[in-house]
């Protein structure tokens, strides 16, 4: 492709709504241009790498026995209905009304409609295990779409899907989806992990989330690489330590604090570390609400919340006028001591000693409070998220690590959750009838592209994984419509390159050479060359990896033989 004639969308400048590194360099480098919030059009530089992306997961969804289909991006309310999502989805299905007044959805999902295919068309176990799959536009109605594609309300995605008779061929075929999903991202070129996780509004028993490893990912990710384990930090278990709680004679005494109200702001007024303060949060329970406590420096796990007996679910913070009512104060001043309501306390902070806590009375603390003294033994229980240097869950030996990561894929065991709603059923080997065993399989097409932005960047723009590139390799001429000799050594270059199948970007636009240097290296094309009338005389060219600090010369006379060579 000669960039005289390719849409080549560049922009100099940032644009100021874009807030993460994927949005700005999709933006910058004319990937992708906005339509409406969450909404995107994709140019031809951006389409070349969802294309390229597309072609992996689709050969080894093929290779892994998928059979691909398409579905309609319109389903009807009443599949929704029958399988109980239609009011459970939430706002983010965007619904619609046709002429005749019945009601559709956008498709976020196909649960529903595979389901009903595979109704329709398969009655007996000998035909089965099947794995249907599709490559699909999707429509959320994200309440705050933001990051470019990265949260947008439509985007493209892989959704597969597999039935099977028993629930240990749908565990056979869960495992099979799940190592298809690790060969994808190894051919993707990044960095990324199979990581346990919670099943969400999808359901089923059991789930793993794939996530590509990048600081600005909105994920924390618990990595044991001792023993090739990972998890989402929500759902690590963490055990109480089997370390007796010490002892302490320090006297409990009330300190005055006029306007503090957080941790941060405790901290600084009394000088003690975060790991010596709590935190008392009061939630709505079914009956009474209910006093978490967890140590200053932890974040509250919400699903591990969620089961606390009596708690209401979903998770409701108590409001500052019902926290007045049963605790006499407001929220930043309350302790778990000498409250009337039940108090569940995390392990960790049923440890400390001597710790830093609300008195239950506006502008006042407790310093030097203690477990058993000052107040009753805890009701300890596993309330927080897992953090650096926790012991893994497998291995205890070993501790975690925990990385951001982007969540670009999500498999299920959905068990018999949609086949039985819907009616799905088939014959086994004994001539008994029963549900459909499914799994469910998605992978965020055009996400995948954001993140793998995210994971390789840096002062000049994209780095792009070679199997994804929109372009193998970039010519770049010191000269092109000045000399005759750089014009006729880029176009050979050029024709016996893409003669050989290779993807090549000739810059053949009348710009100065800063110029294209700074596009190439924007739009991140893993390989470059620079021809100019200098490397000619001299007898070498330019060359220079994207990834590489420094360029290299190749001797003219080895020129393609090298360059194949690199690109193979």
């Amino acid at each position: 492709m000669r960039a005289s004639k390719y849409l080549l969308a560049t922009l100099k400048e940032t644009p100021s709504d874009a807030e993460i590194i994927s949005h700005q360099l999709m933006l910058r480098a004319g990937m992708i241009r906005r339509v409406a919030a969450g909404i995107y059009n994709w140019l031809p530089l951006g389409i070349r790498v969802v294309r390229k992306i597309e072609g992996i997961v689709r050969e080894e969804m093929d290779r892994a026995g998928g059979q691909e289909i398409l579905m309609p991006s319109v389903q009807p309310a009443e599949l929704w209905k029958n399988s109980g999502r239609w009011e459970d989805y939430g706002p983010e299905l965007l619904r619609l009304t046709d002429r005749h007044k019945r009601s559709f959805c956008l498709g976020p999902t196909h649960e529903e409609v595979v389901t009903m295919i595979v109704r329709s068309d398969i009655k007996s176990y000998r035909q089965l295990p099947l794995n249907l799959y599709q490559i699909q536009t999707k429509f959320r109605d994200e309440i705050r779409p933001r990051f470019g594609v990265m949260r947008g309300r439509e985007f493209i995605m892989k959704d597969a899907y597999s039935f099977d008779v028993s629930r240990e061929a749908m565990e056979t075929a869960y495992e099979i989806m799940r190592v298809a999903y690790v060969k994808i991202f190894e051919r993707l070129g990044l960095d990324a992990r199979a990581v346990a996780a919670d099943s969400g509004s999808i359901g089923g028993s059991h789930s793993h989330e794939f996530h590509v490893l990048a600081n600005s990912g909105e994920d924390g990710i618990a990595i044991c690489d001792d023993i090739n384990f990972a998890a989402n930090i929500e759902t690590i278990a963490i055990a109480p330590s089997d370390v007796a709680r010490a002892t302490s004679d320090t006297p409990l005494t009330k300190v005055s604090t006029p306007n503090v109200h957080t941790i941060e702001e405790l901290c600084s007024f009394l000088d003690v570390p975060t790991d010596k303060t709590v935190k008392t949060l009061v939630f709505e329970g079914e009956v009474t609400p209910i006093a978490l406590v967890l140590r200053g420096d932890h974040e509250l796990n919400g699903i591990k919340a969620e089961k606390i007996p009596g708690i209401k679910t979903p998770l409701q913070m108590s409001s500052a006028s019902r926290i007045q009512q049963v605790c006499g104060c407001e929220p930043g001043s309350i302790g778990p001591l000498n409250l009337d309501i039940p108090v569940f306390v995390d392990h960790a902070a049923a440890q400390i000693v001597d710790f830093v806590c609300g008195a239950n009375q506006v502008d006042h603390h407790l310093s030097n409070v203690n477990w058993g003294r000052d107040l009753s033994e805890p009701e300890s229980v596993d309330l927080r998220n897992a953090v650096d240097g926790d012991p893994c869950p497998v291995s205890p030996d070993h501790n975690i690590t925990i990385k951001r990561g982007i969540e670009v894929g999500h498999i299920f065991q959905l068990g018999t959750k949609y086949s039985e709603s819907l009616d799905a059923q088939v014959r086994d080997d004994q001539g008994n009838t029963h549900p459909m065993f499914m799994g469910c399989y998605g992978i965020g097409i055009t996400r995948i592209a954001a993140a793998a932005i995210e994971q390789n960047n840096d002062d000049g723009g994209i780095i792009w994984p070679e199997s994804i590139s929109p372009f193998q390799i970039c010519i770049v001429p010191i000269g092109y419509h000045k000399s005759e000799s750089v014009k006729k050594k880029c176009d050979e270059l050029y024709d016996n390159l893409t003669r050989d199948g290779y993807e090549v970007l000739l810059d053949d636009r009348s710009e100065r050479p800063g110029v294209m240097f700074a596009s190439m290296d924007l739009i991140g094309i893993p390989h470059r060359v620079v021809i100019g009338e200098r490397g000619l005389k001299s007898g070498a060219i330019e060359y220079r990896a994207r990834s590489a600090s420094e360029s290299r010369d190749i001797p003219m006379e080895n020129l393609y033989t090298d360059l194949t060579s690199i690109l193979r």
